[in-house]
């Protein structure tokens, strides 16, 4: 049991310096952006339909998930993003502690010192329990069936598995189906309990909140396949992978 942790965790600490710096911490702030964002709502004069501006960044995160699964796997995809989700619950935290600190917002002074206005930035970026947890579980999940989606339609792929037209399906039914999980969780946790929406609102918000999603990525989707390109090229991740190949041959450590 020893060796497997220890295997374990030179494995994680090869991914960790692996992943290109700028990808990861871009994944780190998308996480983190999107779960702050999603404590406010987006006024649609639609009473059907009913969006939050989690919606802005959260697009970001996915396209980071769909570049680290094409080039290091679903599992080593999963674990980064497990990783995203401690590193967002730490700074959740901070800025807990941070609420609890005596003190005034700037904002305090613009509104004609009004109490009213630091208590809600406090609860704001304090963090409500209900939209930390709503958000830390939807994330999740999304991430594991994004990751192993994607991973499982790369798979279909056997004449030119590393083409864009390969990828770009991967990652688009991939992300829809993600999207979609990730928005219906967080709505039939959070909303659909907390911010009043109707069961009706938590299905339209998950299916147009993918669609916009989607759509984002969409645009964005050629950018990421020019990086797994370059990465390939590059051999990032070399010496994570040989770590992992000595493991599958029996000579370094031990198989997890």
């Amino acid at each position: 049991m020893k060796r497997k942790f220890q295997t374990f965790f030179r494995a994680f600490g090869l991914l960790l310096r692996s992943v290109p710096a700028l990808t990861f911490s871009l994944f780190l702030l998308a996480v983190f952006a999107m779960n702050l964002l999603a404590n406010k709502s987006l006024n649609i004069p639609l009473d059907w339909l009913a969006l939050d501006c989690g919606i802005i960044v959260s697009w970001v995160s996915f396209l980071c998930m769909d570049v680290l699964t094409k080039h290091f796997g679903p599992g080593a995809a999963t674990l980064l993003s497990l990783t995203a989700v401690v590193v967002n619950l730490l700074f959740c935290l901070i800025f807990f502690l941070a609420k609890l600190i005596p003190g005034t917002w700037g904002a305090f002074y613009d509104f004609g010192e009004q109490p009213v206005v630091n208590e809600a930035l406090d609860s704001t970026f304090g963090g409500t329990w209900y939209v930390v947890m709503g958000s830390t579980v939807a994330f999740a999940v999304s991430a594991v069936i994004n990751n192993f989606t994607n991973f499982a339609i790369g798979k279909l792929f056997r004449k030119n598995p590393d083409g864009f037209g390969a990828y770009a399906c991967r990652t688009y039914l991939s992300t829809a189906v993600a999207q979609f999980a990730d928005n219906l969780v967080f709505a039939l946790i959070v909303s659909l309990n907390f911010f009043g929406w109707s069961i009706v609102q938590c299905l339209t918000c998950a299916a147009t909140g993918m669609v916009a999603e989607l759509l984002l990525e969409l645009v964005f989707s050629p950018v990421g396949y020019r990086i797994c390109k370059k990465w390939k090229t590059r051999e990032v991740g070399k010496e994570y992978f040989t770590y992992l190949a000595g493991i599958k041959n029996g000579t370094q450590g031990s198989a997890l």
